[in-house]
């Protein structure tokens, strides 16, 4: 019999590359062998494959099978590939034409009773089989409403592997699976909770932190929040999605696949356009927070919240592998994960935002009476957030108690914050129009030396503080890209030398 060839796709990271699955049905004695560097997971799928077929009246012939996964030398993983498999062995052994399932990529992995079940990553699959000019796919009816969110692609979704061979016209007497009985109402997955919607207003007092918060969510620039427990750094950082616009349509197919690749995309509601928030507990590992894990890695927090922020509460509570790993993500945008099975590249452009107490116990603050800890402590506990970590924090804020005796009324509300922020997005938008970046924190510095570089008496506040050591060259930048940011609030076309002066006072003092 000919060779049956009907297509998947491999995913390495976020990037999809589409894999020919080739089945060849042949005399000899029974076997059935996968080739073109499947893990152990895929090896699992001859067993699915057999069973599944079995139970809709189309068995595998006892024969020797060879089914080929080219190109042979990408590695592929994960049981995503069940239902091409059998698909193509089917074919090979005449239950189809193999005219029909080539040109057709076929997701999903198969149940032993032949259910297909969703699998995770069908968002960037079907984006990276787009590309490679498919124009038909099959996927689990689960993961139908992802699929369609691909625009250009035929879609057909399937409950179980006896639709998939009648859509192909088989050849061969198939019958549905037994229906199970349905899972009772409290087993059924819940729901994907909705975050809730925090507003600025329940923040008393706090102005200089707002703002900074406000200046942040408007040029994108990161944020380190310092004080004493119970100043309302927390509630300041939670807030900060709520003042976010919305992401573009490339931004959200970006999260929305990052989050399918995670298991973690509900489709119904269609692509994700509010800007994510990722807060991970200071014990997470350097691998939960930038990515990683056994063979190709996967995404982690720093990816998840892309076009979003990472929030970072208890900074110096977490293990230094974590926080110096984020340096580079921090400069670039993206991440670059190396495993002995290859390399995983995924976006990780985000917003870092800090809170951090001024010592272990907290109470370091003002006079520091009730302060518990020694002056060695103290070094120790500020010395975890390191010199190189802090000169890639745009703005550094001291965030003291609250005095309720001085605060009368409710603050503002995000919608205002907010209207504030789209407005000077906007203006970032128009000036950035034919240039490849889209805010003032990705500005590189060659600009802000050059075609963006403030009037001459700006600048030679921050060339003084460059001479005299207050200042890294990186600091220089990023107290420009701050004071940017500032003009565009204030509508302002060019910075003047009172954006310059607040965003120095907001950067703080550098310690490196």
């Amino acid at each position: 019999m000919p060779v049956a060839r009907t297509l998947a796709v491999a995913l390495t990271g976020l990037e999809g590359t589409v894999v020919e699955v080739e089945a060849d049905v042949a005399a000899g004695l029974p076997a059935f062998h996968l080739v073109g560097l499947p893990d152990s997971s895929m090896l699992q799928a001859r067993e699915r494959v057999r069973a599944a077929a079995a139970q809709i009246g189309a068995g595998i012939a006892q024969r020797r099978i060879a089914v080929n996964m080219q190109p042979a030398w990408l590695p592929k993983h994960g049981s995503g590939f069940d239902l091409a498999i059998a698909i193509a062995v089917l074919a090979a052994q005449g239950d189809l034409e193999a005219e029909d399932i080539a040109g057709v990529v076929h997701l999903g992995e198969l149940g032993l009773d032949g259910r297909i079940r969703p699998v995770p990553g069908t968002l960037p699959a079907l984006l990276a089989a787009r590309r490679a000019g498919v124009g038909r796919a099959v996927v689990p009816a689960a993961d139908a409403d992802e699929a369609r969110l691909v625009e250009g692609i035929g879609v057909v979704p399937a409950e179980d592997l006896c639709e998939v061979l009648r859509h192909h016209g088989s050849r061969a007497e198939v019958h549905p699976p037994t229906p199970q009985q349905s899972l009772p109402a409290a087993a059924r997955a819940p729901d994907p909770e909705r975050r809730e919607r925090l507003d600025f207003c329940d923040v008393l007092g706090q102005l200089q932190a707002r703002r900074a918060a406000e200046v942040a969510a408007a040029g994108g620039h990161h944020l380190l929040l310092a004080g004493p427990p119970g100043a309302g750094k927390t509630m300041i950082a939670a807030r900060i999605p709520g003042i976010l616009p919305p992401l573009g349509n490339r931004d959200a197919l970006d999260v929305s696949a990052i989050h399918s690749l995670s298991g973690g995309f509900d489709a119904r509601a269609g692509l994700i356009t509010d800007p994510p928030f990722e807060a991970p507990h200071h014990t997470a590992t350097t691998a939960s927070v930038v990515g990683g894990g056994p063979g190709l890695a996967r995404p982690g927090a720093i990816s998840r919240a892309h076009a979003g922020v990472l929030f970072l509460d208890e900074a110096p509570e977490f293990p230094s592998r974590v926080l110096e790993a984020l340096r580079e993500p921090l400069e670039t945008g993206d991440v670059t994960l190396h495993r002995a099975r290859g390399i995983t590249r995924y976006p990780a452009r985000f917003q870092l935002v800090m809170a951090a107490n001024p010592c272990p116990c907290g109470h370091a603050w003002g006079r520091g009476d009730r302060c518990t800890c020694t002056p060695l402590q103290r070094r120790r506990y500020l010395a975890r957030l390191s010199g190189p970590v802090l000169d890639r924090i745009d703005m550094r804020v001291e965030v003291g108690p609250v005095d309720l005796r001085r605060v009368d009324a409710a603050g503002e509300p995000s919608a205002a914050i907010a209207r504030r922020v789209r407005s000077a997005r906007e203006r970032q938008r128009r000036r950035f129009a034919a240039l490849p970046w889209t805010t003032n924190s990705q500005i590189p510095g060659s600009a802000l030396r050059g075609d963006l570089a403030p009037e001459r008496g700006g600048r030679r506040m921050l060339e003084e503080a460059v001479d005299q050591g207050r200042l890294t060259l990186r600091g220089h930048d990023r107290v420009l890209r701050v004071a940017w940011t500032l003009a565009d609030l204030d509508g302002a076309e060019i910075p003047d030398g009172d954006h310059i002066g607040t965003a120095l006072s907001l950067r703080g003092k550098d310690r490196t």
